[in-house]
């Protein structure tokens, strides 16, 4: 037989009755028998984890996602030649049930909407391996979650979620139940998710390892602290289970007959009355709290019209056929975010400004522009030209020098000299006739200045 060429990482070979056994009979060597009200019994195995083209799986996509170092400073870079040496040490602790993950570190980042969201970074090796059981698990769990269920599932997105929230809207649904639940990463029950798991893993390794990277600790100021709930946010399984917890509230909902959207621990709940939201958050409540011990923020969750409200950075028109529009407080971070891109004051010239800018706008517009309200696209855009004229016209210094700018741009000699000697800011003279001749639409374009309303500036 032909040898096959020697791999670049070599993980290991599958045993006979591990790993190849179990992905040629399904998992767990193909339980005879299985009934499906138990899944449990069909549940996935550590076998299953370590296989080979599952680990290649995993360190391809913990490569691509790249991500900080954990508490034992090894990069990315460094986990193929770590893992070279000493995997089968590793796959030796996995298969008898005795690794143990290392505490994260804690690194803290500013929330979209104010403040900083805690983090728990793990090292890469964790990361690897929790990608690695990701993977098992979401091929047999993903199938069994709701419908309604959009965040960090394959082939479902944010716009998606959005869009069904569109069309619950549209049907006469408009009044938003919209749940904020509180500090949910930071609250979740140990015991309560681990029940939950355990309902479908009976491999007891995988049910040891699990918990081991839920309690494993967080390391903050050299010291490290245990952690007795939560699912620290920055690890490739915390989303999964997340989604394994609230899955229970999906059921609950769909029970109940509701229709809603959830996105990750965004709920919205939509009902044709006031009235019915009321009684539905205070059912919800009182739901969560007991079956999930989770708590509702009160100050953040509400019953109102959709479009008070803000669901993954988008709102909806009040129409009686609503469209997608782009939430007030996701066009103020914008602002802001480009204004501090466009400071007149950073010494970089105006290409090199635009060079910047643009990759922010070409990352926002293919999220935002799922928008239906052009308009406020094109003012957008108009916005960013006025800042960017703003900071050449600061450039150009003084009268003698934006005088003869104005007129090497095509700017006739009186409009020129009216602008040049004008007492005005840069902020007022940047949307002048003057400025708008010297630094047209097309200049722009030639830059490479990215449009939020278009593909191109028109």
């Amino acid at each position: 037989m032909q040898q096959k060429p020697r791999q670049t990482l070599d993980l290991g070979h599958d045993a006979p009755g591990e790993a190849r056994s179990a992905a040629s009979q399904g998992t767990e060597a193909g339980t005879a028998g299985t009934s499906l009200e138990d899944p449990a019994v069909a549940g996935p195995s550590m076998e299953a984890v370590i296989e080979r083209e599952n680990l290649k799986t995993a360190l391809a996509q913990v490569t691509r996602n790249k991500g900080a170092a954990g508490i034992d400073g090894m990069t990315v870079d460094e986990l193929p030649a770590h893992l070279k040496e000493h995997w089968l040490t590793i796959r030796a602790q996995l298969l008898d049930g005795t690794y143990k993950p290392q505490p994260v570190r804690r690194v803290e980042i500013p929330k979209a909407s104010g403040g900083l969201r805690p983090l728990g970074i793990p090292t890469v090796r964790d990361r690897f391996i929790q990608q690695a059981v990701m993977q098992v698990l979401q091929a047999g769990w993903d199938g069994t979650f709701s419908e309604a269920s959009f965040g960090f599932r394959p082939s479902r997105s944010a716009h998606q979620a959005v869009e069904r929230a569109q069309a619950y809207i549209a049907s006469g649904h408009a009044v938003v139940v919209d749940i904020d639940l509180e500090k949910f990463f930071d609250r979740v029950n140990h015991d309560i998710l681990m029940g939950l798991v355990a309902k479908r893993v009976t491999d007891k390794r995988l049910l040891k390892l699990i918990r081991g990277f839920l309690t494993a600790g967080v390391m903050e100021g050299g010291l490290v602290s245990p952690t007795e709930e939560g699912t620290p946010q920055g690890g490739p399984l915390s989303p999964l289970l997340s989604n394994l917890m609230l899955d229970v509230l999906d059921k609950e909902l769909e029970k109940r007959g509701h229709r809603f959207v959830r996105y990750a621990d965004d709920c919205n709940i939509y009902v044709r009355s006031q009235k019915a939201g009321e009684r539905v958050l205070a059912g919800i409540e009182k739901f969560l709290e007991r079956r999930l011990k989770l708590k509702i923020n009160k100050a953040k969750s509400a019953v109102a019209k959709p479009s008070v409200r803000k669901f993954l950075g988008f709102s909806f028109t009040w129409e009686l056929s609503p469209r997608r529009r782009i939430a007030p407080q996701a066009i103020a971070r914008f602002k802001a975010k480009v204004r501090e891109l466009t400071r007149r004051t950073c010494g970089r010239s105006l290409a090199q400004t635009v060079k910047e800018l643009s990759v922010y706008l070409k990352g926002w517009r293919g999220y935002f522009g799922f928008c239906q309200t052009p308009s406020v696209l094109r003012a957008l855009d108009e916005w960013i030209r006025r800042r960017l004229r703003a900071i050449a016209w600061k450039q150009w210094k003084c009268g003698p020098a934006r005088f003869a700018e104005l007129r090497r741009r095509g700017v006739g000699r009186v409009l020129a000299a009216k602008a040049a000697s004008s007492p005005r800011g840069p902020w007022r003279l940047a949307n002048s006739p003057a400025l708008n001749i010297a630094l047209p639409i097309a200049m722009f374009g030639s830059l490479g200045l990215a449009s939020v309303a278009a593909q191109r500036p028109a």
